[in-house]
């Protein structure tokens, strides 16, 4: 059963701001939810593969996170500490040292930034900039960094970057990704070319920023000799070399940063989205510790570090994180999500897999067409979005925990809506002839 109920009051017209945007493809009363499946005001059932955009990684109400969260604050404890010790930050960061970082053989201070990735985005650059003292930075086509000014300037997306209303996106240059020119461009070959040549107009780069799979650039997913190449010309002119892991990581390409498998060593890396493992706000930026530089206060925030998504989040390492055994079941479902996309993919002329991990989608070669897919499968009953410069990307962010059986039926839901939305445009096509 499924529902596309109106609200019974126009509140959301007559109060929320125009900005809002998911709730208009899925209008729904959303009132609970439990692992990969969420439920309206009415009764309706969905599965969910978007997951807060891979902020709930690890499903709606993981019990073991919700039963630890609910005796924090049964016991009184920290809920608002600014950047004080507590027992909550203490817990999490042994076990981010002992479960993440060690493990991968890795040294980072962890700076807790306000609770949004684009505010790590943006203690990530302001950082670059006062070690290096230099202004620009490198960032990619197709990237996605956050809506705030300076990580709306490393931002490809002219619709996003509309959102500035004409105010200064500068101090940027934005260098092709790879694949962005064709597949017979080396696009690591044209960077160099363009950073060696002192007439380019390119001033000396204080960072490289990239993401290992482009988000909402429509699963643009960069080889590990790419990745390795960027880090290789980044060291050649003396710049730092930063990760943008909000979305791609905490298990999303199959590894616990997405960026693990090409063997480089980020500068700085961003985490938030799925990082407090409950979905509740958390963001931080991790930095090689010879160049946290900061005064104390350089960078601060009322929400610096979230008391409760420490809790969580120290739950979700543990539980997930003592073993590999998560990240190969992760990587064990990539590969039904990579056989159910190709089903699909053989239903559309031109249409191309994207992605890594559970981290996939597809390009069915226009926006217009997505969008009538993912508006058909939530009617439905599934949750699923767009992505790409033009939304032409069937994007699954679905959480790394849901079951086999749900993934199965999910794609048969969305089997369902693109046989059905192929039979419409070539009826509509017909009828035009």
């Amino acid at each position: 059963m499924t529902s596309n109920m109106e609200p019974e009051t126009n509140i959301y017209e007559r109060r929320e701001s125009d900005a809002r945007s998911y709730c208009r493809a899925f209008p729904a009363t959303f009132t609970t939810a439990r692992g990969s499946e969420i439920f309206t005001q009415d009764g309706g059932r969905y599965i969910d593969f978007l997951a807060g955009c891979s902020s709930l990684n690890y499903g709606h109400n993981d019990p073991d996170m919700k039963a630890a969260l609910i005796d924090h604050i049964s016991a009184d404890g920290i809920a608002h500490a600014l950047d004080f010790h507590t027992d909550a930050k203490e817990a999490f960061l042994k076990a981010y040292e002992d479960k993440i970082l060690k493990p991968r053989g890795l040294d980072y201070k962890v700076m807790m930034t306000g609770p949004t990735g684009t505010n790590a985005v943006e203690a990530a650059i302001k950082l670059a900039r006062k070690v290096t003292e230099r202004r620009n930075v490198i960032a990619f086509t197709n990237a996605f960094h956050g809506m705030t000014m300076g990580a709306l300037a490393l931002t490809g997306n002219a619709g996003k970057r509309g959102g500035a209303g004409g105010g200064s996106l500068a101090d940027v240059t934005h260098m092709p990704f790879e694949g962005a020119m064709g597949d017979d461009v080396d696009t690591l070959q044209f960077i160099e070319a363009m950073l060696d040549n002192p007439s380019s107009g390119i001033d000396a780069p204080a960072a490289f920023i990239f993401e290992p799979i482009q988000g909402e650039g429509g699963l643009n997913a960069a080889s590990n000799e790419w990745m390795r190449g960027i880090e290789r010309i980044a060291r050649k002119h003396d710049a730092l070399l930063i990760i943008d892991d909000i979305q791609a990581g905490c298990g999303r390409s199959g590894s616990f940063f997405s960026w693990e498998a090409a063997g480089i060593k980020p500068d700085m890396v961003t985490q938030a989205k799925s990082l407090s493992g409950y979905g509740l706000p958390f963001a931080a930026l991790l930095i090689r510790p010879e160049l946290d530089v900061w005064k104390p206060a350089e960078h601060n925030g009322t929400f610096r570090g979230n008391t409760h998504a420490f809790v969580t989040a120290r739950v979700a390492i543990e539980k997930f994180w003592s073993d590999d055994s998560f990240a190969k079941s992760v990587q064990d479902k990539a590969e039904l999500l990579t056989e159910n996309f190709q089903q699909i993919a053989g239903m559309i002329d031109g249409a191309k897999l994207k992605g890594r991990g559970m981290m996939q989608g597809i390009d069915v070669g226009s926006g217009e067409l997505a969008s009538e897919i993912c508006a058909r499968a939530y009617d439905k009953g599934l949750i699923i979005e767009t992505s790409g410069a033009e939304d032409e990307v069937v994007k699954f962010l679905g959480a790394l925990t849901t079951p086999e059986e749900l993934i199965r039926e999910g794609f048969g839901i969305l089997r369902d809506a693109t046989r059905e939305a192929l039979a419409e445009r070539k009826s509509t096509s017909i009828a035009a002839e």
